[in-house]
């Protein structure tokens, strides 16, 4: 991790844990839960600096903690949970901090990711099936992609950054590559920078939104 990420990463966690305390008395006690696990996973992925995989993946349970929700009694982290808390995040960004931090502070990981196959989840499909039928699939993606960075569509392109996350997720956390693994540094690494630098922008939107409806816990605090 560069030590400019890992300035930032940590001097935002710090922040916003203040942030937090401060405000615990005005929070609800759900809110005030999630929040304080993803901080905590989120001060867990920025102690691990010298290991990508560990920074990968303590980052996606602390955006997992941010938006993982109770559905009927079961755990909801699918695409139409993601899906509604990308529109709330997006809602309530007054100030554009995520187009500000997809585009301005990290484009480079941001287009670098869009433009990796191996994060993108027909290709996979495609190598199974034993086809090649994924690169029309991909290539428009990218451009839609793009589109959406160039003209400012951040529910669109948030959405397609978190589709590839989530696939990159898949091979870490399910098995699907091995540890410190040399074929997947790049995808792992600005996966895990983007983690760290999304998840405290989410957690600083969601303590402004304090009054809003951000879901029941899967899993609250019991006794």
């Amino acid at each position: 991790m560069t030590s400019s990420v890992a300035e930032h990463a940590a001097n935002s966690a710090d922040v916003l844990k203040e942030r937090l305390r401060a405000q615990r008395d005005l929070l609800n006690e759900l809110h005030s839960t999630r929040l304080h696990r993803a901080l905590s996973w989120l001060q867990a992925a920025q102690a691990q600096q010298d290991d990508d995989d560990l920074r990968f993946i303590s980052g996606w349970i602390a955006f997992s903690a941010c938006c993982s929700v109770d559905a009927g009694g079961q755990p909801l982290e699918d695409q139409q949970a993601v899906q509604r808390f990308v529109q709330q995040l997006v809602n309530f960004d007054q100030h554009k901090k995520i187009y500000h931090c997809l585009w301005h502070q990290y484009s480079g990981p941001v287009k670098a990711l869009l433009k990796n196959p191996y994060v993108f989840a027909p290709f996979w499909v495609s190598q199974r099936a034993g086809h090649d039928d994924w690169r029309k699939a991909f290539d428009e993606s990218s451009v839609a992609a793009l589109n959406c960075l160039s003209r400012k569509k951040v529910p669109e392109l948030l959405t397609l950054v978190l589709d590839r996350l989530f696939v990159l997720h898949n091979q870490v956390v399910r098995g699907g590559a091995t540890y410190k693994s040399r074929v997947n540094r790049e995808q792992v690494r600005d996966g895990a920078d983007l983690l760290l630098t999304l998840v405290p922008v989410f957690i600083d939107i969601m303590l402004d939104a304090q009054d809003q409806d951000w879901g029941e816990l899967a899993y609250p605090v019991v006794g």
